[in-house]
């Protein structure tokens, strides 16, 4: 489209997002937040071999025995932190947060869709500008 000069406008074009489908909503977020569960699991492992590595679980377990005294507690730290536990724990928080964030945004899709007669929907707008 040209105005009287030649040079070119843009077109645009104003949409309402009246309804949004709870199941794609659903289908999506739980793709999204099984990556984020996956990226968590990983770093977790990730940063529990670098701290292995370095010695850090060690000298972290030797000042807790020399402050506390290990013969007056049977605490060992080595045991909390060992690599299955950890990566257990990891995963179970990993399981929690993709159901939800699956359940939650299901549901905000509904509230969504319950509410959009009230506010006229989600305005955007479209166009063609180059």
């Amino acid at each position: 489209m040209t105005n009287g000069e030649g040079v070119r406008t843009p077109k645009r074009a104003r949409l309402y997002v009246t309804r949004i489908d709870p199941w794609s909503v659903t289908k999506a977020a739980f793709m999204l937040a099984l990556a984020v569960g996956i990226v968590l699991v990983i770093a977790v492992g990730v940063l529990w071999w670098v701290l292995d590595v370095t010695g850090v679980f060690i000298t972290l377990s030797r000042t807790i025995d020399e402050v506390v005294g290990s013969a007056t507690t049977g605490f060992d730290l080595l045991s909390y932190l060992e690599f299955s536990r950890v990566i257990g724990v990891a995963i179970i928080i990993a399981s929690v947060e993709i159901v939800l964030v699956s359940v939650l945004a299901s549901l905000f899709a509904v509230m969504y869709n319950l509410s959009v007669g009230l506010t006229g929907g989600v305005e955007v707008v479209l166009s063609d500008e180059v």
